[in-house]
């Protein structure tokens, strides 16, 4: 019989853990076979088509859909909550300008802390007041850091509009169209959470420990800034942008495949089929290029996606089309990781309030592979 003490010695789990199951969760679902979705219950298509990005938080949060006057309560303490301390936005302004975004956003955040008198209250009602609160300023602080780096002013926030539109405005300083803040608040939805993705199950580990939200959260967005979680569409963008004509896309795919260069925003640690994310990015892509009489970007990225398909059998995941999308839109490269943390708050958040509501320490196992009893040499005779 295995002694259950000594289990994850003799049942080694695969490497980085793909496919070992480290809890449970009714926050997200994510089904690679049927490449399917789920947040609460709710598909991932009937959220895109029907949602709004503060519906789908309160549902993260809350394992429900909001009624009507539930659902504008929680888009008055967003707005109340999106202004950012003096202090913090001073300190921004001091940050080095080459700086990469979300690293400003990781120290902000961090920042933000000390700015909270209420901070380290973990119970249920402080946390969704800190959850709020950050959900509202994330957008805030992206914004106000790429127009700093470019020695602008940043923007206030405007009490009017929802979360999608705001950080449109306060990026550019004009009221975003509406197709624009529809097709963001989508983009905000289909990221908003992932099941255990890394960013994730980084916030929950150190959630477990007891540590507030401010320490998990920045956490958190230390493992997003990791090239193999986060920046993907950034580089699919570069990639784009270096091929530069419809024409070159398929000998500069084959030249990259062959010489084993990886193809970001392809391939996916669980879907195995269309990530369905991809399925409505790839629409806003072509409408946004149709809307801009600039196609294309859009079928340079059909074009990459064929070949793909046929060289290597591989879908699109949500990073590809999302880069050619934002790209249209005007936003910034640099950007694209941050705005990835502004839409997953809403699910890093909702992880860490389920860890709290029933919380039990993160401790794995490791498989020990070193020696034992190796003799003890001083050192003079080494």
């Amino acid at each position: 019989m295995i002694d259950p003490a000594n289990q994850a010695k003799t049942d080694a789990p695969a490497a980085g853990l793909r496919g070992v199951t480290a809890g449970t969760s009714t926050v997200s679902d994510v089904n690679g076979e049927r490449g399917e979705l789920v947040y609460q219950g709710y598909n991932i298509h009937d959220l895109a088509r029907h949602s709004t990005f503060e519906e789908v938080v309160f549902l993260l949060w809350h394992k429900r859909l909001p009624r009507k006057p539930e659902f504008d309560e929680l888009r008055h303490a967003l707005s109340r909550s999106s202004d950012l301390p003096n202090e913090v936005v001073n300190l921004m302004k001091q940050l080095p300008r080459e700086a990469d975004l979300i690293d400003v956003l990781r120290t902000t955040v961090s920042a933000l802390e000390l700015y909270d008198p209420t901070a380290r209250d973990i119970a249920r009602d402080a946390s969704l007041r800190t959850a709020i609160k950050l959900t509202a300023q994330f957008p805030t602080i992206v914004a106000a850091s790429e127009r700093v780096r470019r020695g602008l002013e940043p923007i206030k926030p405007d009490p009017r509009l929802n979360v999608a539109g705001n950080f449109l405005y306060m990026l550019k300083g004009e009221k975003p169209s509406d197709r624009d803040a529809r097709v963001f608040d989508v983009a905000l939805i289909l990221h908003a959470d992932h099941e255990l993705n890394a960013s994730t199950f980084t916030a929950r580990v150190v959630a477990g420990t007891l540590a507030d939200m401010y320490g998990a959260v920045t956490a958190a967005i230390a493992a997003l800034s990791g090239p193999l979680h986060g920046g993907a569409n950034t580089n699919v963008m570069k990639m784009l942008l270096e091929i530069g004509e419809l024409k070159n896309v398929e000998p500069y795919i084959k030249k990259a495949l062959s010489e084993k260069r990886k193809i970001m925003g392809f391939g996916h640690a669980v879907y195995r089929t269309e990530d369905p994310r991809a399925t409505h990015l790839r629409k806003f892509s072509q409408e946004m290029g149709e809307l801009g009489g600039e196609t294309k970007w859009y079928e340079m990225s059909r074009q990459v996606e064929a070949v793909m398909m046929q060289e290597k059998g591989l879908y699109p995941n949500v990073d590809f089309f999302s880069a050619s999308t934002y790209y249209m839109m005007g936003i910034p490269l640099e950007l694209y990781t941050p705005i990835f943390a502004v839409s997953r708050i809403s699910g890093w958040t909702a992880h860490i309030l389920e860890q709290y509501a029933d919380n039990k320490l993160i401790r794995p196992r490791a498989e020990y592979r070193g020696g034992h009893n190796l003799p003890y040499v001083p050192i003079e005779q080494r």
